[in-house]
């Protein structure tokens, strides 16, 4: 049974699909006018991990995120780089889709454009003014807020409340300050279509209504975004949706904190954010990933390069442990019970954490306890140069189940600089090291060794033989 913190009951409760084994899902994803930044790869990567582990449970997922397109950031964008409006979202599409590969975060089902779904706006918005629910004066369309008596249930607010702050900016049209655009008339030399009510493009919030209701229909089982889509967005996509079909939008509403920086949410508006690519060029995606998956969704995480060198060595870590099969292969196996690492109780906190609200946090602490107790067993066997049956079968379930945890969590597990020829090289200089101590030519056998710790690759030569790992 998985259970899940729904926004808008304000709890956490157990999840019931919609359709028996099938979670539709729906996620906002980014406007594209410039590169993503690690906000942006918290969101993915939560959401990623959240599908993976439907999936893990035997669920089909139907998995929806957009990209906005169209957007008065993109057309600033198109004058600042002096470039059609379209090549600025094509060329940042093309950027963010490189960092979701490089993230391994897995391709939606399906990932529709805003500009690709005009049609489908116009017939929603179109609708809503037939039912009364939305107005349009001099090109500019409105949905009215006073007329969908449940506005401000997910978020929390009343509407007598959000009235008191608010105002109606020069150049709108709306009756109402809370009223919101549904399609916005084009100013000159600003892209646009054709419509009922003259030639403009949608408002933020219709989009996505427009584009769920297309892929998963007019109910869906999860809708997920960032915390700060909350309100206006979320709330604005229920009073929409909700009004025109009658029904319930979405049956769980998840969200994810914010990536802090110096106890402010890292956005461009603030200046204070860096981009996926900024922190790949020196930190393999999966690094990224374990610091991101360290804290639950829910929560802040700090965003600080110190705990990124932490996630970095406890990577390390972890990928040094799955290579712990080589260290043990030519030990004595004897007879006896001995003292075997108990994987199947490890894996039912594993999956219990994972299926109490997506705890990552909390699974990832049941791995690195695998660890610890199966390398207290390794060093134990070294020593003596021993382990019984029992024992070894149950190291190599360990890893196993590490590595297979870990590749359902969407880790990549690749080992960064060692790999294809460079580790058959490290391989070739570990056997010429071993002819030479054979030989008692020890001082270049030592060279080797510390040349190769230079690099950032540790030699341990034991009973079996000569291992290496990474710093």
């Amino acid at each position: 049974m998985i259970r899940l913190t729904d926004t808008l009951r304000g709890e956490k409760v157990e999840f019931k699909p919609l359709e028996d084994r099938t979670v539709k899902m729906y996620v906002c994803g980014p406007t594209v006018y410039d590169h993503a930044h690690i906000g942006h790869a918290r969101s993915a990567v939560v959401f990623d991990v959240i599908r993976r582990w439907f999936e893990y449970r035997g669920y089909k997922v139907i998995f929806v995120r957009n990209y906005t397109d169209i957007d008065d950031k993109i057309i600033r964008r198109s004058r600042e780089e002096g470039i059609p409006w379209y090549e600025v979202a094509n060329k940042y599409i093309a950027s963010y889709e490189e960092d979701m590969k490089a993230l391994n975060v897995k391709e939606p089902t399906y990932k529709p454009r805003v500009t690709e779904h005009i049609r489908e706006i116009i017939e929603l918005i179109d609708g809503l003014i037939e039912k009364g629910y939305a107005y349009h004066v001099d090109g500019d369309v409105y949905f009215s807020v006073e007329k969908f008596p449940e506005y401000g249930k997910l978020s929390k607010r009343k509407v007598d409340e959000l009235l008191a702050g608010a105002r109606i900016e020069p150049g709108e049209k709306k009756r109402n300050p809370l009223d919101f655009a549904l399609w916005k008339a084009s100013k000159e030399g600003e892209p646009g279509w054709e419509s009922p009510w003259g030639y403009g493009r949608p408002g933020w919030h219709i989009e996505c209504s427009a584009m769920s209701m297309k892929y998963l229909g007019e109910t869906m089982d999860i809708h997920g975004g960032g915390l700060d889509l909350i309100f206006p967005h979320h709330e604005n996509e229920i009073a929409q949706s909700e009004a025109y079909t009658g029904k319930i939008f979405a049956r769980y509403w998840v969200h994810n904190g914010f990536v802090m920086v110096n106890k402010e949410k890292m956005s461009k508006s603030l200046g204070n954010f860096f981009t996926i690519k900024d922190i790949l060029k020196k930190y393999r995606p999966d690094v990224l990933r374990l610091f991101l998956l360290s804290t639950h969704y829910r929560s802040p995480i700090d965003f600080s390069f110190e705990r990124l060198e932490e996630a970095k060595r406890t990577f390390d870590r972890l990928l040094n442990f799955i290579r712990l099969r080589e260290s043990i292969d030519g030990l004595d196996v004897v007879e006896g019970e001995g003292s075997p690492v108990d994987v199947g109780a490890y894996k039912r906190e594993f999956e219990f954490s994972m299926d109490d609200d997506f705890n990552t946090a909390k699974a990832l602490g049941v791995l690195f306890e695998v660890v610890k107790e199966g390398n207290l067993l390794r060093d134990r066997a070294l020593k003596e140069g021993k382990l019984t049956k029992e024992e070894k079968l149950s190291l190599i379930d360990a890893v196993n189940f590490v590595e297979g945890s870990l590749k359902t969590l969407g880790f990549k597990l690749e080992t960064g600089e060692v790999k294809g020829i460079e580790e058959e090289l490290i391989k070739l200089l570990i056997e010429v090291r071993g002819e030479l101590r054979k030989k008692k030519e020890f001082a270049l056998a030592d060279l080797i060794r510390d040349r190769l710790k230079g690099l950032g690759i540790v030699l341990e030569d034991l009973p079996t033989g000569t291992v290496y790992k990474r710093l």
